[in-house]
């Protein structure tokens, strides 16, 4: 019987459904869990949820800027799509842990005017303390500042469409090289996830010429996957705390990779309810992202629930929020983005 080729398109006929997988891996992720728990160490591989969405974001950048390759256009798209709402979640959350610290669950972020208006603007103390609340907002409008640049870079000379073995190998120098790791070295989050986006840049050309693979490479993918999760899951309930974090997260690229490429082959043949709830979910990743964490997961926790019901409550208040969120920034984005076009 005669494997179906794997149609790299589907990465982008599926990207809502995948992005809202990525979205249940962070919450899964982030929902606590006892060291010594036999489910701890898959329950820390939610964290590639974060590298699909990165690797996703990438290719999905390509295709927008193919389309128009304006840099101004490509500002603007993304200051409107991701700011206002960063900056209300970033009001939400700074201001009341500045003025009424004892009222709130998380309090000490912000120590002095100056540097609330740093963090409710960019976020500034992620940069300067690793403060990881929100870390993948200014993280991705970092990476969004340079993507321009890279994609033109890329067209006119392919060759430096190698350059995410370059920052694989500023990842080893920040973890061990002492002068650089002193330096920039708290911000190791943020450089071992660099990688995954500029492959996901890389390939998104692959993705829209609708490239496929031979059906035969279904069994390396899933050696790979196998071999990427296995001994992540391994390092994480064996030896969590004991090795420097971007090797593991080396092991994320192919861990990220093909697991997309085998979820893909899932919602090949998954009811459409399954599909376009996961759509559904994708569509509020941003507004999840935002929300999840600081402004329900901590206080579902205080209830001491198990895991998993703990983790259904968290979803089961999160995504009303973030629909209803949506929609009101939607009222209040939408119009000014019809007037930047």
């Amino acid at each position: 019987m005669q494997i179906k080729d794997i149609e790299l398109a589907n990465i982008s006929r599926y990207r809502s459904e995948l992005m809202g997988m990525a979205m249940l891996f962070v919450v899964l992720f982030h929902v606590g869990l006892p060291r010594e728990d036999l489910f701890f160490g898959l329950r820390r591989m939610g964290n590639i949820g974060v590298d699909m969405f990165l690797f996703l974001s990438g290719i999905g950048l390509w295709f927008s800027w193919t389309k128009n390759p304006d840099t101004r256009s490509f500002y603007l798209h993304r200051m409107v799509r991701i700011y206002p709402t960063w900056l209300v979640i970033a009001l939400l959350f700074y201001v009341p842990d500045y003025l009424c610290p004892d009222l709130v669950m998380h309090h000490g972020h912000s120590t002095n005017i100056i540097d609330l208006i740093g963090d409710i603007s960019i976020n500034w103390d992620f940069w300067l303390h690793d403060e990881l609340t929100f870390w993948y907002i200014p993280a991705t409008m970092m990476l969004y500042l340079v993507t321009p640049a890279y994609m033109q870079l890329i067209i006119k000379h392919p060759i430096y469409r190698w350059s995410p073995v370059v920052m694989v190998m500023w990842c080893i120098l920040v973890a061990l090289v002492t002068p650089i790791n002193h330096l920039v070295g708290h911000l190791e989050i943020f450089w071992s996830r660099v990688p995954i986006y500029f492959i996901g840049i890389n390939i998104g050309a692959a993705v829209k010429r609708k490239d496929t693979m031979d059906g035969a490479s279904i069994w390396m993918i899933i050696i790979i996957f196998v071999m990427a999760l296995a001994s992540s899951i391994f390092l994480e309930q064996v030896k969590h705390g004991q090795f420097p974090l971007f090797l593991e997260r080396m092991l994320y690229i192919p861990l990220t990779i093909t697991t997309i490429l085998l979820l893909n082959r899932v919602f090949r043949c998954t009811p459409v309810w399954f599909n376009k709830t996961c759509a559904w979910v994708g569509g509020l990743s941003l507004e999840t992202y935002l929300l999840h964490h600081q402004f329900v997961l901590i206080y579902v926790e205080r209830l001491e629930w198990n895991y998993w019901f703990t983790f259904l409550t968290t979803i089961s208040i999160v995504l009303p929020l973030a629909w209803v969120f949506q929609k009101c920034m939607n009222a209040v984005v939408k119009p000014i983005e019809r007037k930047l076009k």
